[in-house]
């Protein structure tokens, strides 16, 4: 790399000043860098960096982003308040609602679900409205026995995280949700620490589910056009073992639902009994 031998490191990596000459920038400008107190470094300075960093290209693009100035009616905005949930489309309710066999949810870029199918519900008690996944995973010990590749999906989770936020880390729930991990969680106190970024991308999920068994499903994430959020889909590879048991999980969730619906008719009939006059 150019650098010339100094002997044993007592930690490994580069020294300040040497990440500053592979650069081509000087050590108190890496440092005023470093320190925030210069916000305004160039693209080539910031594609220069990355280079000697080894960075990715996801990683890359987010260094670029935490650099770009915010309006300052956005920042006084994130200040201020919270933004208010986005309403997810209708059409693609009734989409995720015709797949029987198919989970599926939409979420938010904070990880929360927005919306959820019969079959992802029969998934996982955490996909359900409401829930923040990200929490669920690190918190809910049944996560942790459901996902036999648990330690992979937090890792991701977090790195999904820092990508989808981009400069906004003020914003007052990116706050709540970073505050409450790391007081409760050391791992993600770990991960957030380590600044990976990733956007979420097809992945395999293995999953053990505790009334039909092993599964191994792709998940798909779609970006719902027009909005923040995004539309997560599982499907198994065809002819696998795993068609088969998303099939009886469909039917489980068919059958939940069912039995729901007769239980309530069940109650709507005999509220109706209670209140009905005996004809004289």
């Amino acid at each position: 790399m150019g650098l010339r031998s100094v002997g044993l490191r007592r930690v490994p990596g580069l020294r300040r000043e040497e990440v500053a000459m592979l650069a081509g920038i000087s050590s108190d400008y890496y440092l005023r860098l470093e320190q925030g107190r210069d916000r305004n470094p160039s693209v080539q300075v910031l594609d220069a960096l990355a280079e000697v960093l080894q960075l990715d290209a996801d990683a890359t693009a987010y260094l670029v982003e935490l650099t770009r100035e915010q309006p300052r009616s956005r920042k006084q905005a994130v200040r201020r308040r919270p933004a208010k949930p986005e309403q997810v489309p209708a059409s693609v309710l009734g989409l995720i609602e015709g797949w029987p066999n198919n989970p599926a949810y939409v979420q938010d870029k904070f990880s929360e679900v927005l919306a959820v199918n019969p079959p992802a519900a029969a998934l996982s008690p955490n996909y359900a409205v409401g829930v923040n996944l990200l929490r669920a995973v690190f918190l809910d010990p049944a996560e942790r026995e459901l996902r036999r590749d648990w330690e992979d999906t937090v890792a991701e989770g977090v790195a999904t995280l820092r990508a989808h936020v981009g400069p906004d880390v003020d914003d007052p729930r990116l706050v709540e949700l970073v505050g409450e991990l790391s007081v409760r969680s050391d791992l993600f106190r770990q991960l957030w620490g380590r600044h990976t970024v990733r956007p979420k991308r097809s992945r395999i999920s293995h999953l053990r589910h505790p009334a039909v068994g092993d599964l191994d499903l792709t998940a798909n994430k779609l970006v719902i056009s027009g909005t923040g959020l995004g539309l997560v889909v599982f499907h198994a590879e065809p002819g696998s073992r795993s068609v088969e048991l998303l099939g009886l999980l469909g039917s489980l969730a068919a059958g939940t639902a069912s039995t729901l619906a007769g239980e309530a008719d069940d109650v709507s009939d005999r509220t109706s009994a209670k209140g009905s006059v005996p004809e004289q």
